[in-house]
């Protein structure tokens, strides 16, 4: 089962902000995440919010779950705009971002009708980015033209593996190759901007099999690619194999020793980091929506189980699909749970979500005790020399593999 949600206070039954949260949401860039819960199969090490349709059970129909959403949309759209015009509450949508699930699962008719929706509650930015993540096997040539029809920018599509043994281990259902098919359907379908998302450091996977997987990722020519670690998470299919000694667990240096492979056939390729897990050909084809959440920025998340925040405040919607169809459709707001961030909680995070990011973190920013511990940082060889001239703290390669040893030192001395 996916993990479970955080704690926080009960939120408000209409969903209602503080005024001052509104107040400070004027001008900060502000976008959208829709949750699609959906799934044709569970791949064995995913602990996200997503069912299969035995797992669903009734009470919930794919072709009604956008007009179930819409609900909810029309409660963010009372809550952001609180009797103002909403331009003077919240920016126009920079980015739109489907995830899930499969998003792709949805007729591309229903995503269109959401786009359309949220441009009619907060207005698109001329430059919005709208990207859908998607299985390689559920789309299609026609269906990726009708995905550009309705107004999608960019797509993020799962590779993971181009090995059909991790492919096995990983419980992935595509053919080996599709992906990098899918990548040539959707340049010829009008994308520009297209990521495939990969995993590296599954059981028994070895550095030749990771290095097949990047060298086929590359050539498949997409102008973004994302590598993350294999994760072991509670609850999974996967975690109950490696308690059981069915398959061994993943190695951290073997992890660490991928990771380096990737940046450098990546960096030769012509891809650069600008976060420690995603490289991009150019800043264009960086995935802005990613950056609102890594920038502190707002969003609004629409679905089960999807979060939000606004201004230091960040809540949580109930999980279940039945649950959050029952509360929209009731006119409640379906969040499950809220928490104000006090300067200290938003502080660590900007430490923590501003070291992965190439642009780093400004040394003005940092409190005299912290900028005291950079020297010694950087005489362990974990930041940029040419960041810290600049006067930004900035990870070099060593530094992105002990990124969470960089931040707890940081944090320390705080």
């Amino acid at each position: 089962m996916p993990p479970a949600l955080p704690h926080g206070d009960p939120p408000p039954a209409d969903g209602r902000l503080p005024h001052d949260a509104l107040d400070r949401a004027r001008g900060v860039p502000f976008g959208v995440y829709v949750h699609v819960p959906f799934c044709q199969t569970r791949c064995g090490y995913c602990d996200f919010n997503t069912y299969t349709a035995t797992e669903l059970g009734p009470g919930v129909s794919r072709g009604a779950y956008a007009d179930t959403v819409l609900r909810e949309l029309r409660l963010a759209a009372q809550v952001l705009g609180d009797g103002d015009a909403f331009g003077d509450r919240v920016p126009p949508v920079t980015s739109i971002f489907f995830g899930g699930g499969t998003p792709t699962l949805l007729p591309a008719e229903h995503l269109g009708l959401l786009i359309r929706e949220v441009g009619d509650a907060f207005g698109l930015a001329d430059d919005v980015e709208i990207t859908t993540e998607a299985n390689p096997e559920t789309v299609t040539p026609g269906y990726l033209a009708k995905l550009r029809e309705v107004g999608f920018t960019r797509i993020s599509i799962g590779m993971q593996s181009a090995v059909p043994r991790v492919l096995a281990v990983l419980d992935r259902q595509h053919r080996p190759g599709r992906p990098e098919e899918a990548v040539r359907e959707a340049r010829a379908a009008g994308f520009q901007h297209v990521n495939l998302d990969l995993i590296y450091g599954a059981p028994y996977e070895t550095d030749a099999d990771w290095q097949t997987t990047v060298d086929a990722a590359i050539a498949a020519g997409p102008d973004h690619i994302s590598a993350y670690a294999l994760v072991v998470e509670d609850g999974t299919a996967l975690a109950r194999q490696v308690a059981s000694g069915v398959v061994p667990p993943p190695d951290d240096d073997a992890q660490a020793d991928r990771y380096v492979l990737a940046d450098e056939l990546l960096r030769a390729a012509g891809y650069d980091w600008y976060e420690i897990s995603n490289w991009a050909r150019t800043a264009e084809g960086r995935c802005r929506h990613n950056e609102l959440y890594w920038t502190d920025a707002n969003w609004w998340g629409l679905g089960p189980g999807a979060h939000s925040h606004v201004s230091g405040v960040r809540w949580w919607n109930v999980k279940h699909p039945v649950r959050y169809t029952a509360l929209v459709d009731s006119g409640r707001s379906p969040a499950a749970g809220r928490e104000t961030l006090d300067e200290q909680a938003r502080f660590t995070e900007r430490v923590m979500l501003g070291v992965r990011r190439r642009s780093g973190i400004d040394l003005d920013e940092l409190p005299g005790s912290v900028q005291a511990v950079v020297p010694q940082l950087a005489g362990w060889g974990l930041l940029d020399q040419t960041g810290l001239q600049a006067g930004r703290l900035v990870l070099t390669q060593r530094g992105r593999l002990m990124a969470d040893a960089v931040v707890k030192e940081l944090l320390a001395a705080a």
